[in-house]
C-alpha cells in the first residue's frame, strides 16, 4: 500500500516512516500542511495519516481540500488533541479514524488494515489486493501468490513487488527502487537493489514459464508478462 503521512514532529515521521516501511508499505511524508495538501490532493495513495496541528494549513483545512477533491481516500487524524469536539469535528468533516498521541504502534497498524479492508464509508475498497495474469497479490495480509502457489517473500521483496506490480509496464531504475523500497540515496557501489531483484526473480519466476520480472539493460527493471 501506498500511505501519506502528514506530521511536522520529525521524532514521529521518522518512526511512522520507519514502522510502516518495515511492513511492507511504500511511505511518504509530508512536514507541514501546505505540502501535505499538495501531495494528498495530487498523489494516488491508498491512505493518509493526518496530524490536526500543522503548520502552514491545519489538519481541519487540509481534510476539506482532500474530501472537496477525492470522498473515497481513507484518512486517519492523528492528534495530541483528545477533546471529544476535535473528534467529533474530524470525523463530521470527513475522517475515517481518529487516534490519540501517544498510541501503540500495533493499534495503529490494526486501525490502518481495517480502514483498508472497508474503505470509506464501509465501501469495498478495490487496492487492498492487486493482480497481473495469474500473479494476486494480497496488500493487507501482505501474502503474494502465483498460480495458486504461495510465494514466500521477504518484507522488502513484497514491498518492491508491490512497487512494480503498481507501475507494471513502466521501467523503474535502479534509483527508484533504493528511494521508493530502501528509503536511500541511490550508491552505484552497492548492489543492494540487484541482489533483491535476482532473489524476487528466483521466487516469481524461476517456477514458471512466462516470465514477469524483466531487466531493461542500461535502464532498470520492468513488470510484465513475455513469454519465454
Amino acid at each position: 500500500m501506498r500511505l501519506l503521512v502528514i506530521e511536522d514532529e520529525v521524532k514521529l515521521a521518522q518512526y511512522l516512516h520507519k514502522g510502516l516501511s518495515e511492513n511492507g508499505h511504500v511511505v511518504d511524508v509530508a512536514r507541514d500542511g501546505i505540502e501535505g495538501r499538495r501531495l494528498a490532493t495530487g498523489g494516488e495513495y491508498d491512505l493518509v495519516l493526518l496530524d490536526l496541528m500543522l503548520p502552514g494549513v491545519d489538519g481541519f483545512g487540509v481534510l476539506a481540500s482532500i474530501r472537496s477533491t477525492n470522498r473515497q481516500l481513507p484518512v486517519l487524524m492523528l492528534t495530541a488533541r483528545d477533546k471529544i469536539e476535535d473528534r467529533v469535528r474530524g470525523l463530521e468533516q470527513g475522517a475515517d479514524d481518529y487516534l490519540v498521541k501517544p498510541f501503540a504502534f500495533s493499534e495503529l497498524l490494526a486501525r490502518i488494515g481495517a480502514l483498508l479492508r472497508r474503505g470509506h464509508n464501509g465501501q469495498a475498497q478495490t487496492t487492498t489486493s492487486m493482480s497481473m495474469g495469474d500473479l494476486d497479490l494480497d496488500l493487507v495480509a501482505r501474502k503474494a501468490q502465483r498460480a495458486g502457489q504461495r510465494l514466500d517473500l521477504t518484507a522488502k521483496e513484497f514491498k518492491l513487488l508491490t512497487l512494480l506490480l503498481r507501475r507494471r509496464g513502466q521501467i523503474l531504475s535502479r534509483t527508484t527502487l533504493a528511494e521508493q523500497v530502501w528509503d536511500m540515496n541511490f550508491d552505484s557501489d552497492t548492489n543492494v537493489v540487484e541482489v533483491a531483484v535476482r532473489r524476487l526473480r528466483a521466487k516469481l519466476d524461476d517456477p514458471f514459464d512466462v516470465k514477469l520480472l524483466h531487466t531493461v539493460r542500461g535502464m532498470g527493471y520492468v513488470l510484465e508478462e513475455r513469454a519465454g
